[in-house]
């Protein structure tokens, strides 16, 4: 079995760099300045990173028990309201406002969607561990009425099919729908996640979400995503840090990365093993079988425009699991279009090339959908 831990007798993930540093020998220790701030760095980074913020400018409309509504809209906004409903997977919903310059927030406004808003997903407390799926589109239907009669919804990832979800079961209030990354055929492709839903029994989930106190942590989540990367997470990403040690730009970037990758936010516990039995493992929304709030949301009913994203090296949310949605859709064909951005998953929602190139023709489509 692979070894994270390449650092022979140094047990704590904390003090691996200081393995790193030892293993290279020493033409890595040039000067103790340099290494104090490699060090200095890895404490910014790893061991007390800084809570990502929201990059643009916005008003909280209100909160609900599952989520914050913010508000990015600009004055006097005249068209159909935007929602964009993040990740819902461990991490903060800042991945949608990344960075200045980097921010699908920042790009959908400049291109035209002046009335934006965007789901802020809260950490689950113990006295959410009981919430399930209905649970956030019982809450999200409540803002979407607010903002209605007709939205147009951008899912990203999980808020992905939680979009779709509600697409099916609401279908008359939904103008246009974007899933971006989003696993809405769960059971094709060759992504990493599928394979852990399928080859782990629930057991496993289960015994995660009792050593949570009947919640999923995000730690235990953020610990999954990187042992996906080993080599990367244990060895390389030290190795790049301290050759730019030096570089100021690289060092931003690195922080900012890293202050939202390494905050988490925790899961109801019911919530996360619906999502792993009944979507993933069971793929009940592609096959038509979820039970929605009393009724089945199948997919078929899902009949506005719709536009699929997906990332050409999405190791997560492989390719067919987004496109594969056509064909189980009511949507017709003339109406449905499949676009493949540069790049990885997280990429997807904050990369410069997709934000630039696939987010701007989304914001013009769906400008033209709602014409």
């Amino acid at each position: 079995m692979y070894n994270a831990n390449p650092f022979s007798g140094i047990e704590s993930p904390f003090f691996w760099p200081i393995g790193l540093t030892m293993s290279l020998g020493s033409e890595i220790l040039e000067t103790s300045e340099k290494n104090m701030l490699f060090f200095d760095e890895i404490l910014k980074t790893e061991v007390a990173p800084a809570k990502p913020k929201w990059a643009s400018p916005h008003r909280v409309m209100y909160e609900l028990h599952t989520f914050t509504l913010r508000v990015f809209s600009k004055l006097n906004a005249n068209q159909t309201p935007t929602l964009i409903l993040p990740p819902y997977a461990g991490h903060l919903s800042t991945i949608a406002d990344y960075d200045r310059n980097q921010s699908l927030i920042e790009t959908l406004l400049g291109n035209g969607l002046s009335h934006l808003y965007c789901i802020d997903w809260h950490s689950a407390t113990h006295a959410m561990k009981d919430y399930d799926i209905d649970t956030y589109l019982a809450e999200l239907n409540v803002a979407i009425s607010d903002l209605g009669p007709r939205v147009n919804l951008i899912g990203l990832c999980q808020g992905g099919w939680m979009a779709a979800l509600y697409a099916a079961r609401f279908p008359g209030r939904v103008a246009s729908l974007v899933c971006a990354g989003a696993p809405l055929d769960t059971q094709t492709g060759n992504g990493g996640i599928r394979e852990l839903a399928n080859e782990l029994p629930m057991s496993f989930y289960q015994n995660l979400v009792i050593a949570g106190n009947g919640l999923m942590k995000g730690q235990f989540m953020l610990e999954g995503f990187k042992s996906m990367h080993p080599e990367y997470h244990s060895r390389n990403k030290y190795l790049s840090l301290y050759a730019n040690i030096d570089d100021p730009q690289y060092l931003k970037k690195t922080e900012t990365f890293e202050s939202w990758y390494e905050n988490t936010i925790d899961l109801p516990g019911r919530w996360y093993l619906q999502v792993i039995d009944e979507l993933f493992k069971q793929n009940k929304f592609a096959i038509g079988e979820f039970i929605a709030l009393g009724q089945t949301a199948c997919p078929q009913a899902i009949s506005c425009p719709l536009y699929l994203l997906a990332g050409e090296h999405d190791d997560i949310t492989p390719k067919e699991q987004v496109f594969n949605a056509a064909n189980f859709v009511g949507t017709p064909k003339d109406l449905i279009v499949k676009d493949v951005a540069p790049g990885g998953h997280i990429g997807l929602f904050m990369g410069t090339q997709a934000l630039s190139q696939n987010w701007r023709k989304i914001a013009a489509w769906i400008l033209e959908t709602n014409a």
